[in-house]
């Protein structure tokens, strides 16, 4: 197995600062490891790795079959983290993710006391799988953890460990017997990524290596301490007051009771993004731009996160809903309608 440490060391010939080159590096050993498993999918798994290096956390949406579990599963094993999987179900109350208190009995004095058994929470890389199947009160102690990076139970709270990063899973056709996350909890995910249909061609690379034996394992090649080392390298990436200008002319433009959105924001939109979405937008720029190798986000590391971080922040009203116009193609159209430079 790869020592996960050597994926952090640079190369002096690169010509690149040193956590430039670390990060270009974890990059390239991270996809190498993911590809041994998943076919195809490389704007996914970047998308993923942006969010990672980011500090944020994925909502993958997709149809069932198109591997969402098997590249949260696959992630995990290329990273020397801790790793826990929780299936979401209808009958899950909070403590099963949180943890709870038990009365334990002390054998040699014969006291009695309450002692805190930790939830499948306190991990470092959590896959919620099917996130959507389970109860409101269970889904907010998690989005809770996930905000707070805490989990309080009686009178205490508990530190989750650094890093810390949820990846959950939603099937968009099956929604009887499921209660869909509500816009505020949605809001705690950076990205909304959808799993699209593999190619013809990825089609039969995937049947042919699943049906001819065993698949092979990834190495671990990333330690959470490179992990916490690449975040903290995000944030030290420039970014200019042009970009983060644009950042804010395309938030902006999501608001239909602006007087300067547009017109088809008026159209289409009933509410639009928050401050928290610009946030997201200079995050992933900068977090794309390190992977990268690039010395500081540009206007095209933004254009690049745009639909990730925006698709689960805007909504379409009714007019949209009965011309076909979903948030995707108002994303799009917007993209193009906000010009790089300011008027």
């Amino acid at each position: 197995m790869n020592e996960p440490t050597k994926a952090m060391s640079t190369n002096p010939s690169s010509g690149l600062p040193p956590a430039l080159e670390n990060a270009r590096v974890a990059r390239e050993k991270v996809c190498a490891e993911l590809r041994k498993v998943i076919v195809g999918q490389e704007e996914l798994i970047e998308q993923v790795l942006v969010a990672m290096c980011a500090g944020g956390h994925v909502l993958l949406v997709g149809v069932p079959g198109l591997a969402k579990t098997l590249l949260v599963s696959t992630l995990a094993k290329t990273l020397s983290m801790n790793f826990k999987r929780i299936q979401f179900t209808p009958d899950m109350m909070p403590s099963d993710i949180t943890g709870t208190e038990i009365l334990e009995e002390d054998h040699t004095t014969g006291r009695k006391q309450f002692v805190f058994v930790q939830g499948p929470v306190f991990t470092n890389l959590l896959l919620a799988d099917e996130v959507n199947r389970t109860p409101p009160k269970t889904q907010a102690a998690l989005l809770e953890a996930m905000q707070e990076k805490n989990v309080t139970v009686g009178k205490k709270t508990y530190k989750l460990e650094e890093p810390f990063m949820v990846m959950a899973t939603q099937n968009p056709i099956e929604q009887e017997g499921t209660y869909p996350l509500p816009e505020a909890q949605l809001d705690r995910f950076m990205f909304n990524l959808y799993v699209d249909y593999p190619t013809d061609t990825e089609l039969q690379t995937i049947i042919k290596n699943t049906t001819a034996g065993a698949l092979a394992t990834p190495d671990a090649v990333l330690t959470g301490q490179d992990v916490l080392a690449l975040r903290a390298a995000v944030r030290q990436v420039p970014i200019s007051d042009h970009v983060l200008n644009y950042i804010v002319r395309i938030v902006t433009a999501t608001h239909p009771n602006k007087e300067t959105a547009p017109d088809i924001s008026k159209k289409y939109l009933a509410w639009g993004a928050g401050p928290r979405a610009g946030q997201y937008l200079a995050l992933g720029a900068k977090s794309r731009a390190l992977l990268r190798g690039n010395l500081q986000a540009t206007v095209e590391d933004v254009r690049a996160v745009a639909r990730a971080v925006l698709r689960h922040r805007i909504y379409t009203n009714f007019t949209a809903q009965a011309e076909g116009v979903d948030a995707d193609e108002m994303i799009v159209r917007l993209l193009k309608l906000v010009p790089e430079n300011a008027a």
